[in-house]
């Protein structure tokens, strides 16, 4: 096999501002004399203006700091405070440590490519980055799902609630969701990788993406096609099914309560995950359900579901809910016990 090296096709959304060491050559492998197999893509990003750059580095860095600041702080709060040691709290643990990981695979990657001229990312990295990006949408997705069904039990059932959703039940649901992400990021990334790139190699997003890296393969894409929108379809009814079964059911008891104060009670109960559900599904359905063009929309899609959701979602449930209010309150006027 030979090597050589190739300059990257140019693309007019993708302007060569220098001369010289600025059009840096890109390496690719030569097969079969003639076939040219790409070994790194580069990502278009969001801006190629310097000052426009700078502002998006500042603004990330600071989005992706408080993402980190306040979704550890919600897995502080839910492991240490014994109010809140409870099943609604301990799926909100994983959601949260989901919810940081999820921005972790995207953001960084997106301030060190802010920072340089060259926004280029290897396969093995691109095909990484994609199986976790499934990984985590897939895993949020039985993750809400789960929640929906806790808050059923609790409303419909409250006097068998702690028999249906006792520890073991609870590892279960949440092991389930973990293993249904990691399975569906694996087989869809797996398929991808057995399509071969020639050429263009430019991502037309900050951030590797499976609709947008489809468009850059040479072969038949149709498996990896099927397989995504049979991942959405099959994964997407299941969970939208089980949350709007469960959310049909809580409304339906809610109604028939007489009491003005426990119907309050429970929609102010429900309404912080209800109004994460939508967020999240409105986002991930638009994301991925519309063909992929690196339009400015797709863009801003792309930057809600992986830094926008992970920012808002503490919110929501902490702002929303008063034992979590009240636990933080705990948390931070706690006096430190003094050594005898």
């Amino acid at each position: 096999m030979k090597r050589e090296q190739i300059l990257i096709a140019h693309d007019p959304e993708f302007p060569f501002e220098e001369e010289g060491p600025s059009q840096r050559k890109l390496e690719c492998s030569m097969e079969g004399g003639n076939t040219t197999t790409v070994t790194e893509f580069v990502l278009l990003g969001l801006s190629n203006n310097p000052h426009i750059q700078a502002v998006l580095f500042v603004t990330f860095l600071v989005a992706y700091l408080l993402i980190l600041t306040e979704n550890m702080l919600m897995l502080l709060v839910t492991s240490t405070d014994s109010h809140l040691h409870s099943p609604m709290y301990f799926f909100l643990s994983h959601l949260s440590f989901l919810d940081a990981f999820y921005s972790s695979i995207i953001v960084p990657k997106l301030l060190e490519h802010l920072l340089s001229n060259w926004k280029t990312v290897s396969l093995l990295e691109c095909f990484a980055q994609i199986s976790l990006v499934i990984f985590s949408g897939a895993t949020e997705a039985c993750l809400l799902s789960v929640m929906a069904y806790d808050r059923f039990q609790a409303v419909c059932h409250p006097l068998l609630y702690a028999v249906a959703m006792n520890r073991k039940v609870c590892t279960g649901l949440v092991g389930a969701s973990w293993a249904i992400g990691m399975g569906t990021g694996l087989v869809n990334t797996i398929l991808l990788a057995q399509h071969h790139f020639c050429g263009p190699n430019l991502v037309r997003s900050f951030a590797c993406e499976l609709p947008p890296v489809l468009l850059l393969v040479c072969s038949d894409p149709s498996v990896s096609i099927a397989s995504i929108l049979t991942t959405m379809v099959i994964l997407g009814l299941v969970t939208l099914v089980l949350l709007l079964g469960s959310y049909t059911r809580i409304i339906m008891t809610a109604l028939r309560i007489n009491s003005a104060t426990g119907r309050s009670k429970i929609f102010s109960t429900c309404s912080s995950h209800f109004l994460v559900v939508t967020i999240f599904y409105a986002s991930g359905v638009s994301r991925y359900m519309t063909p992929a063009s690196g339009s400015v929309l797709e863009q801003v899609l792309s930057v809600q579901y992986s830094v926008v959701t992970p920012l808002l979602n503490p919110l929501i449930y902490s702002l929303k809910n008063q034992e979590v209010k009240a636990a933080l309150r705990r948390m931070l006027t706690k006096k430190p016990r003094l050594s005898s």
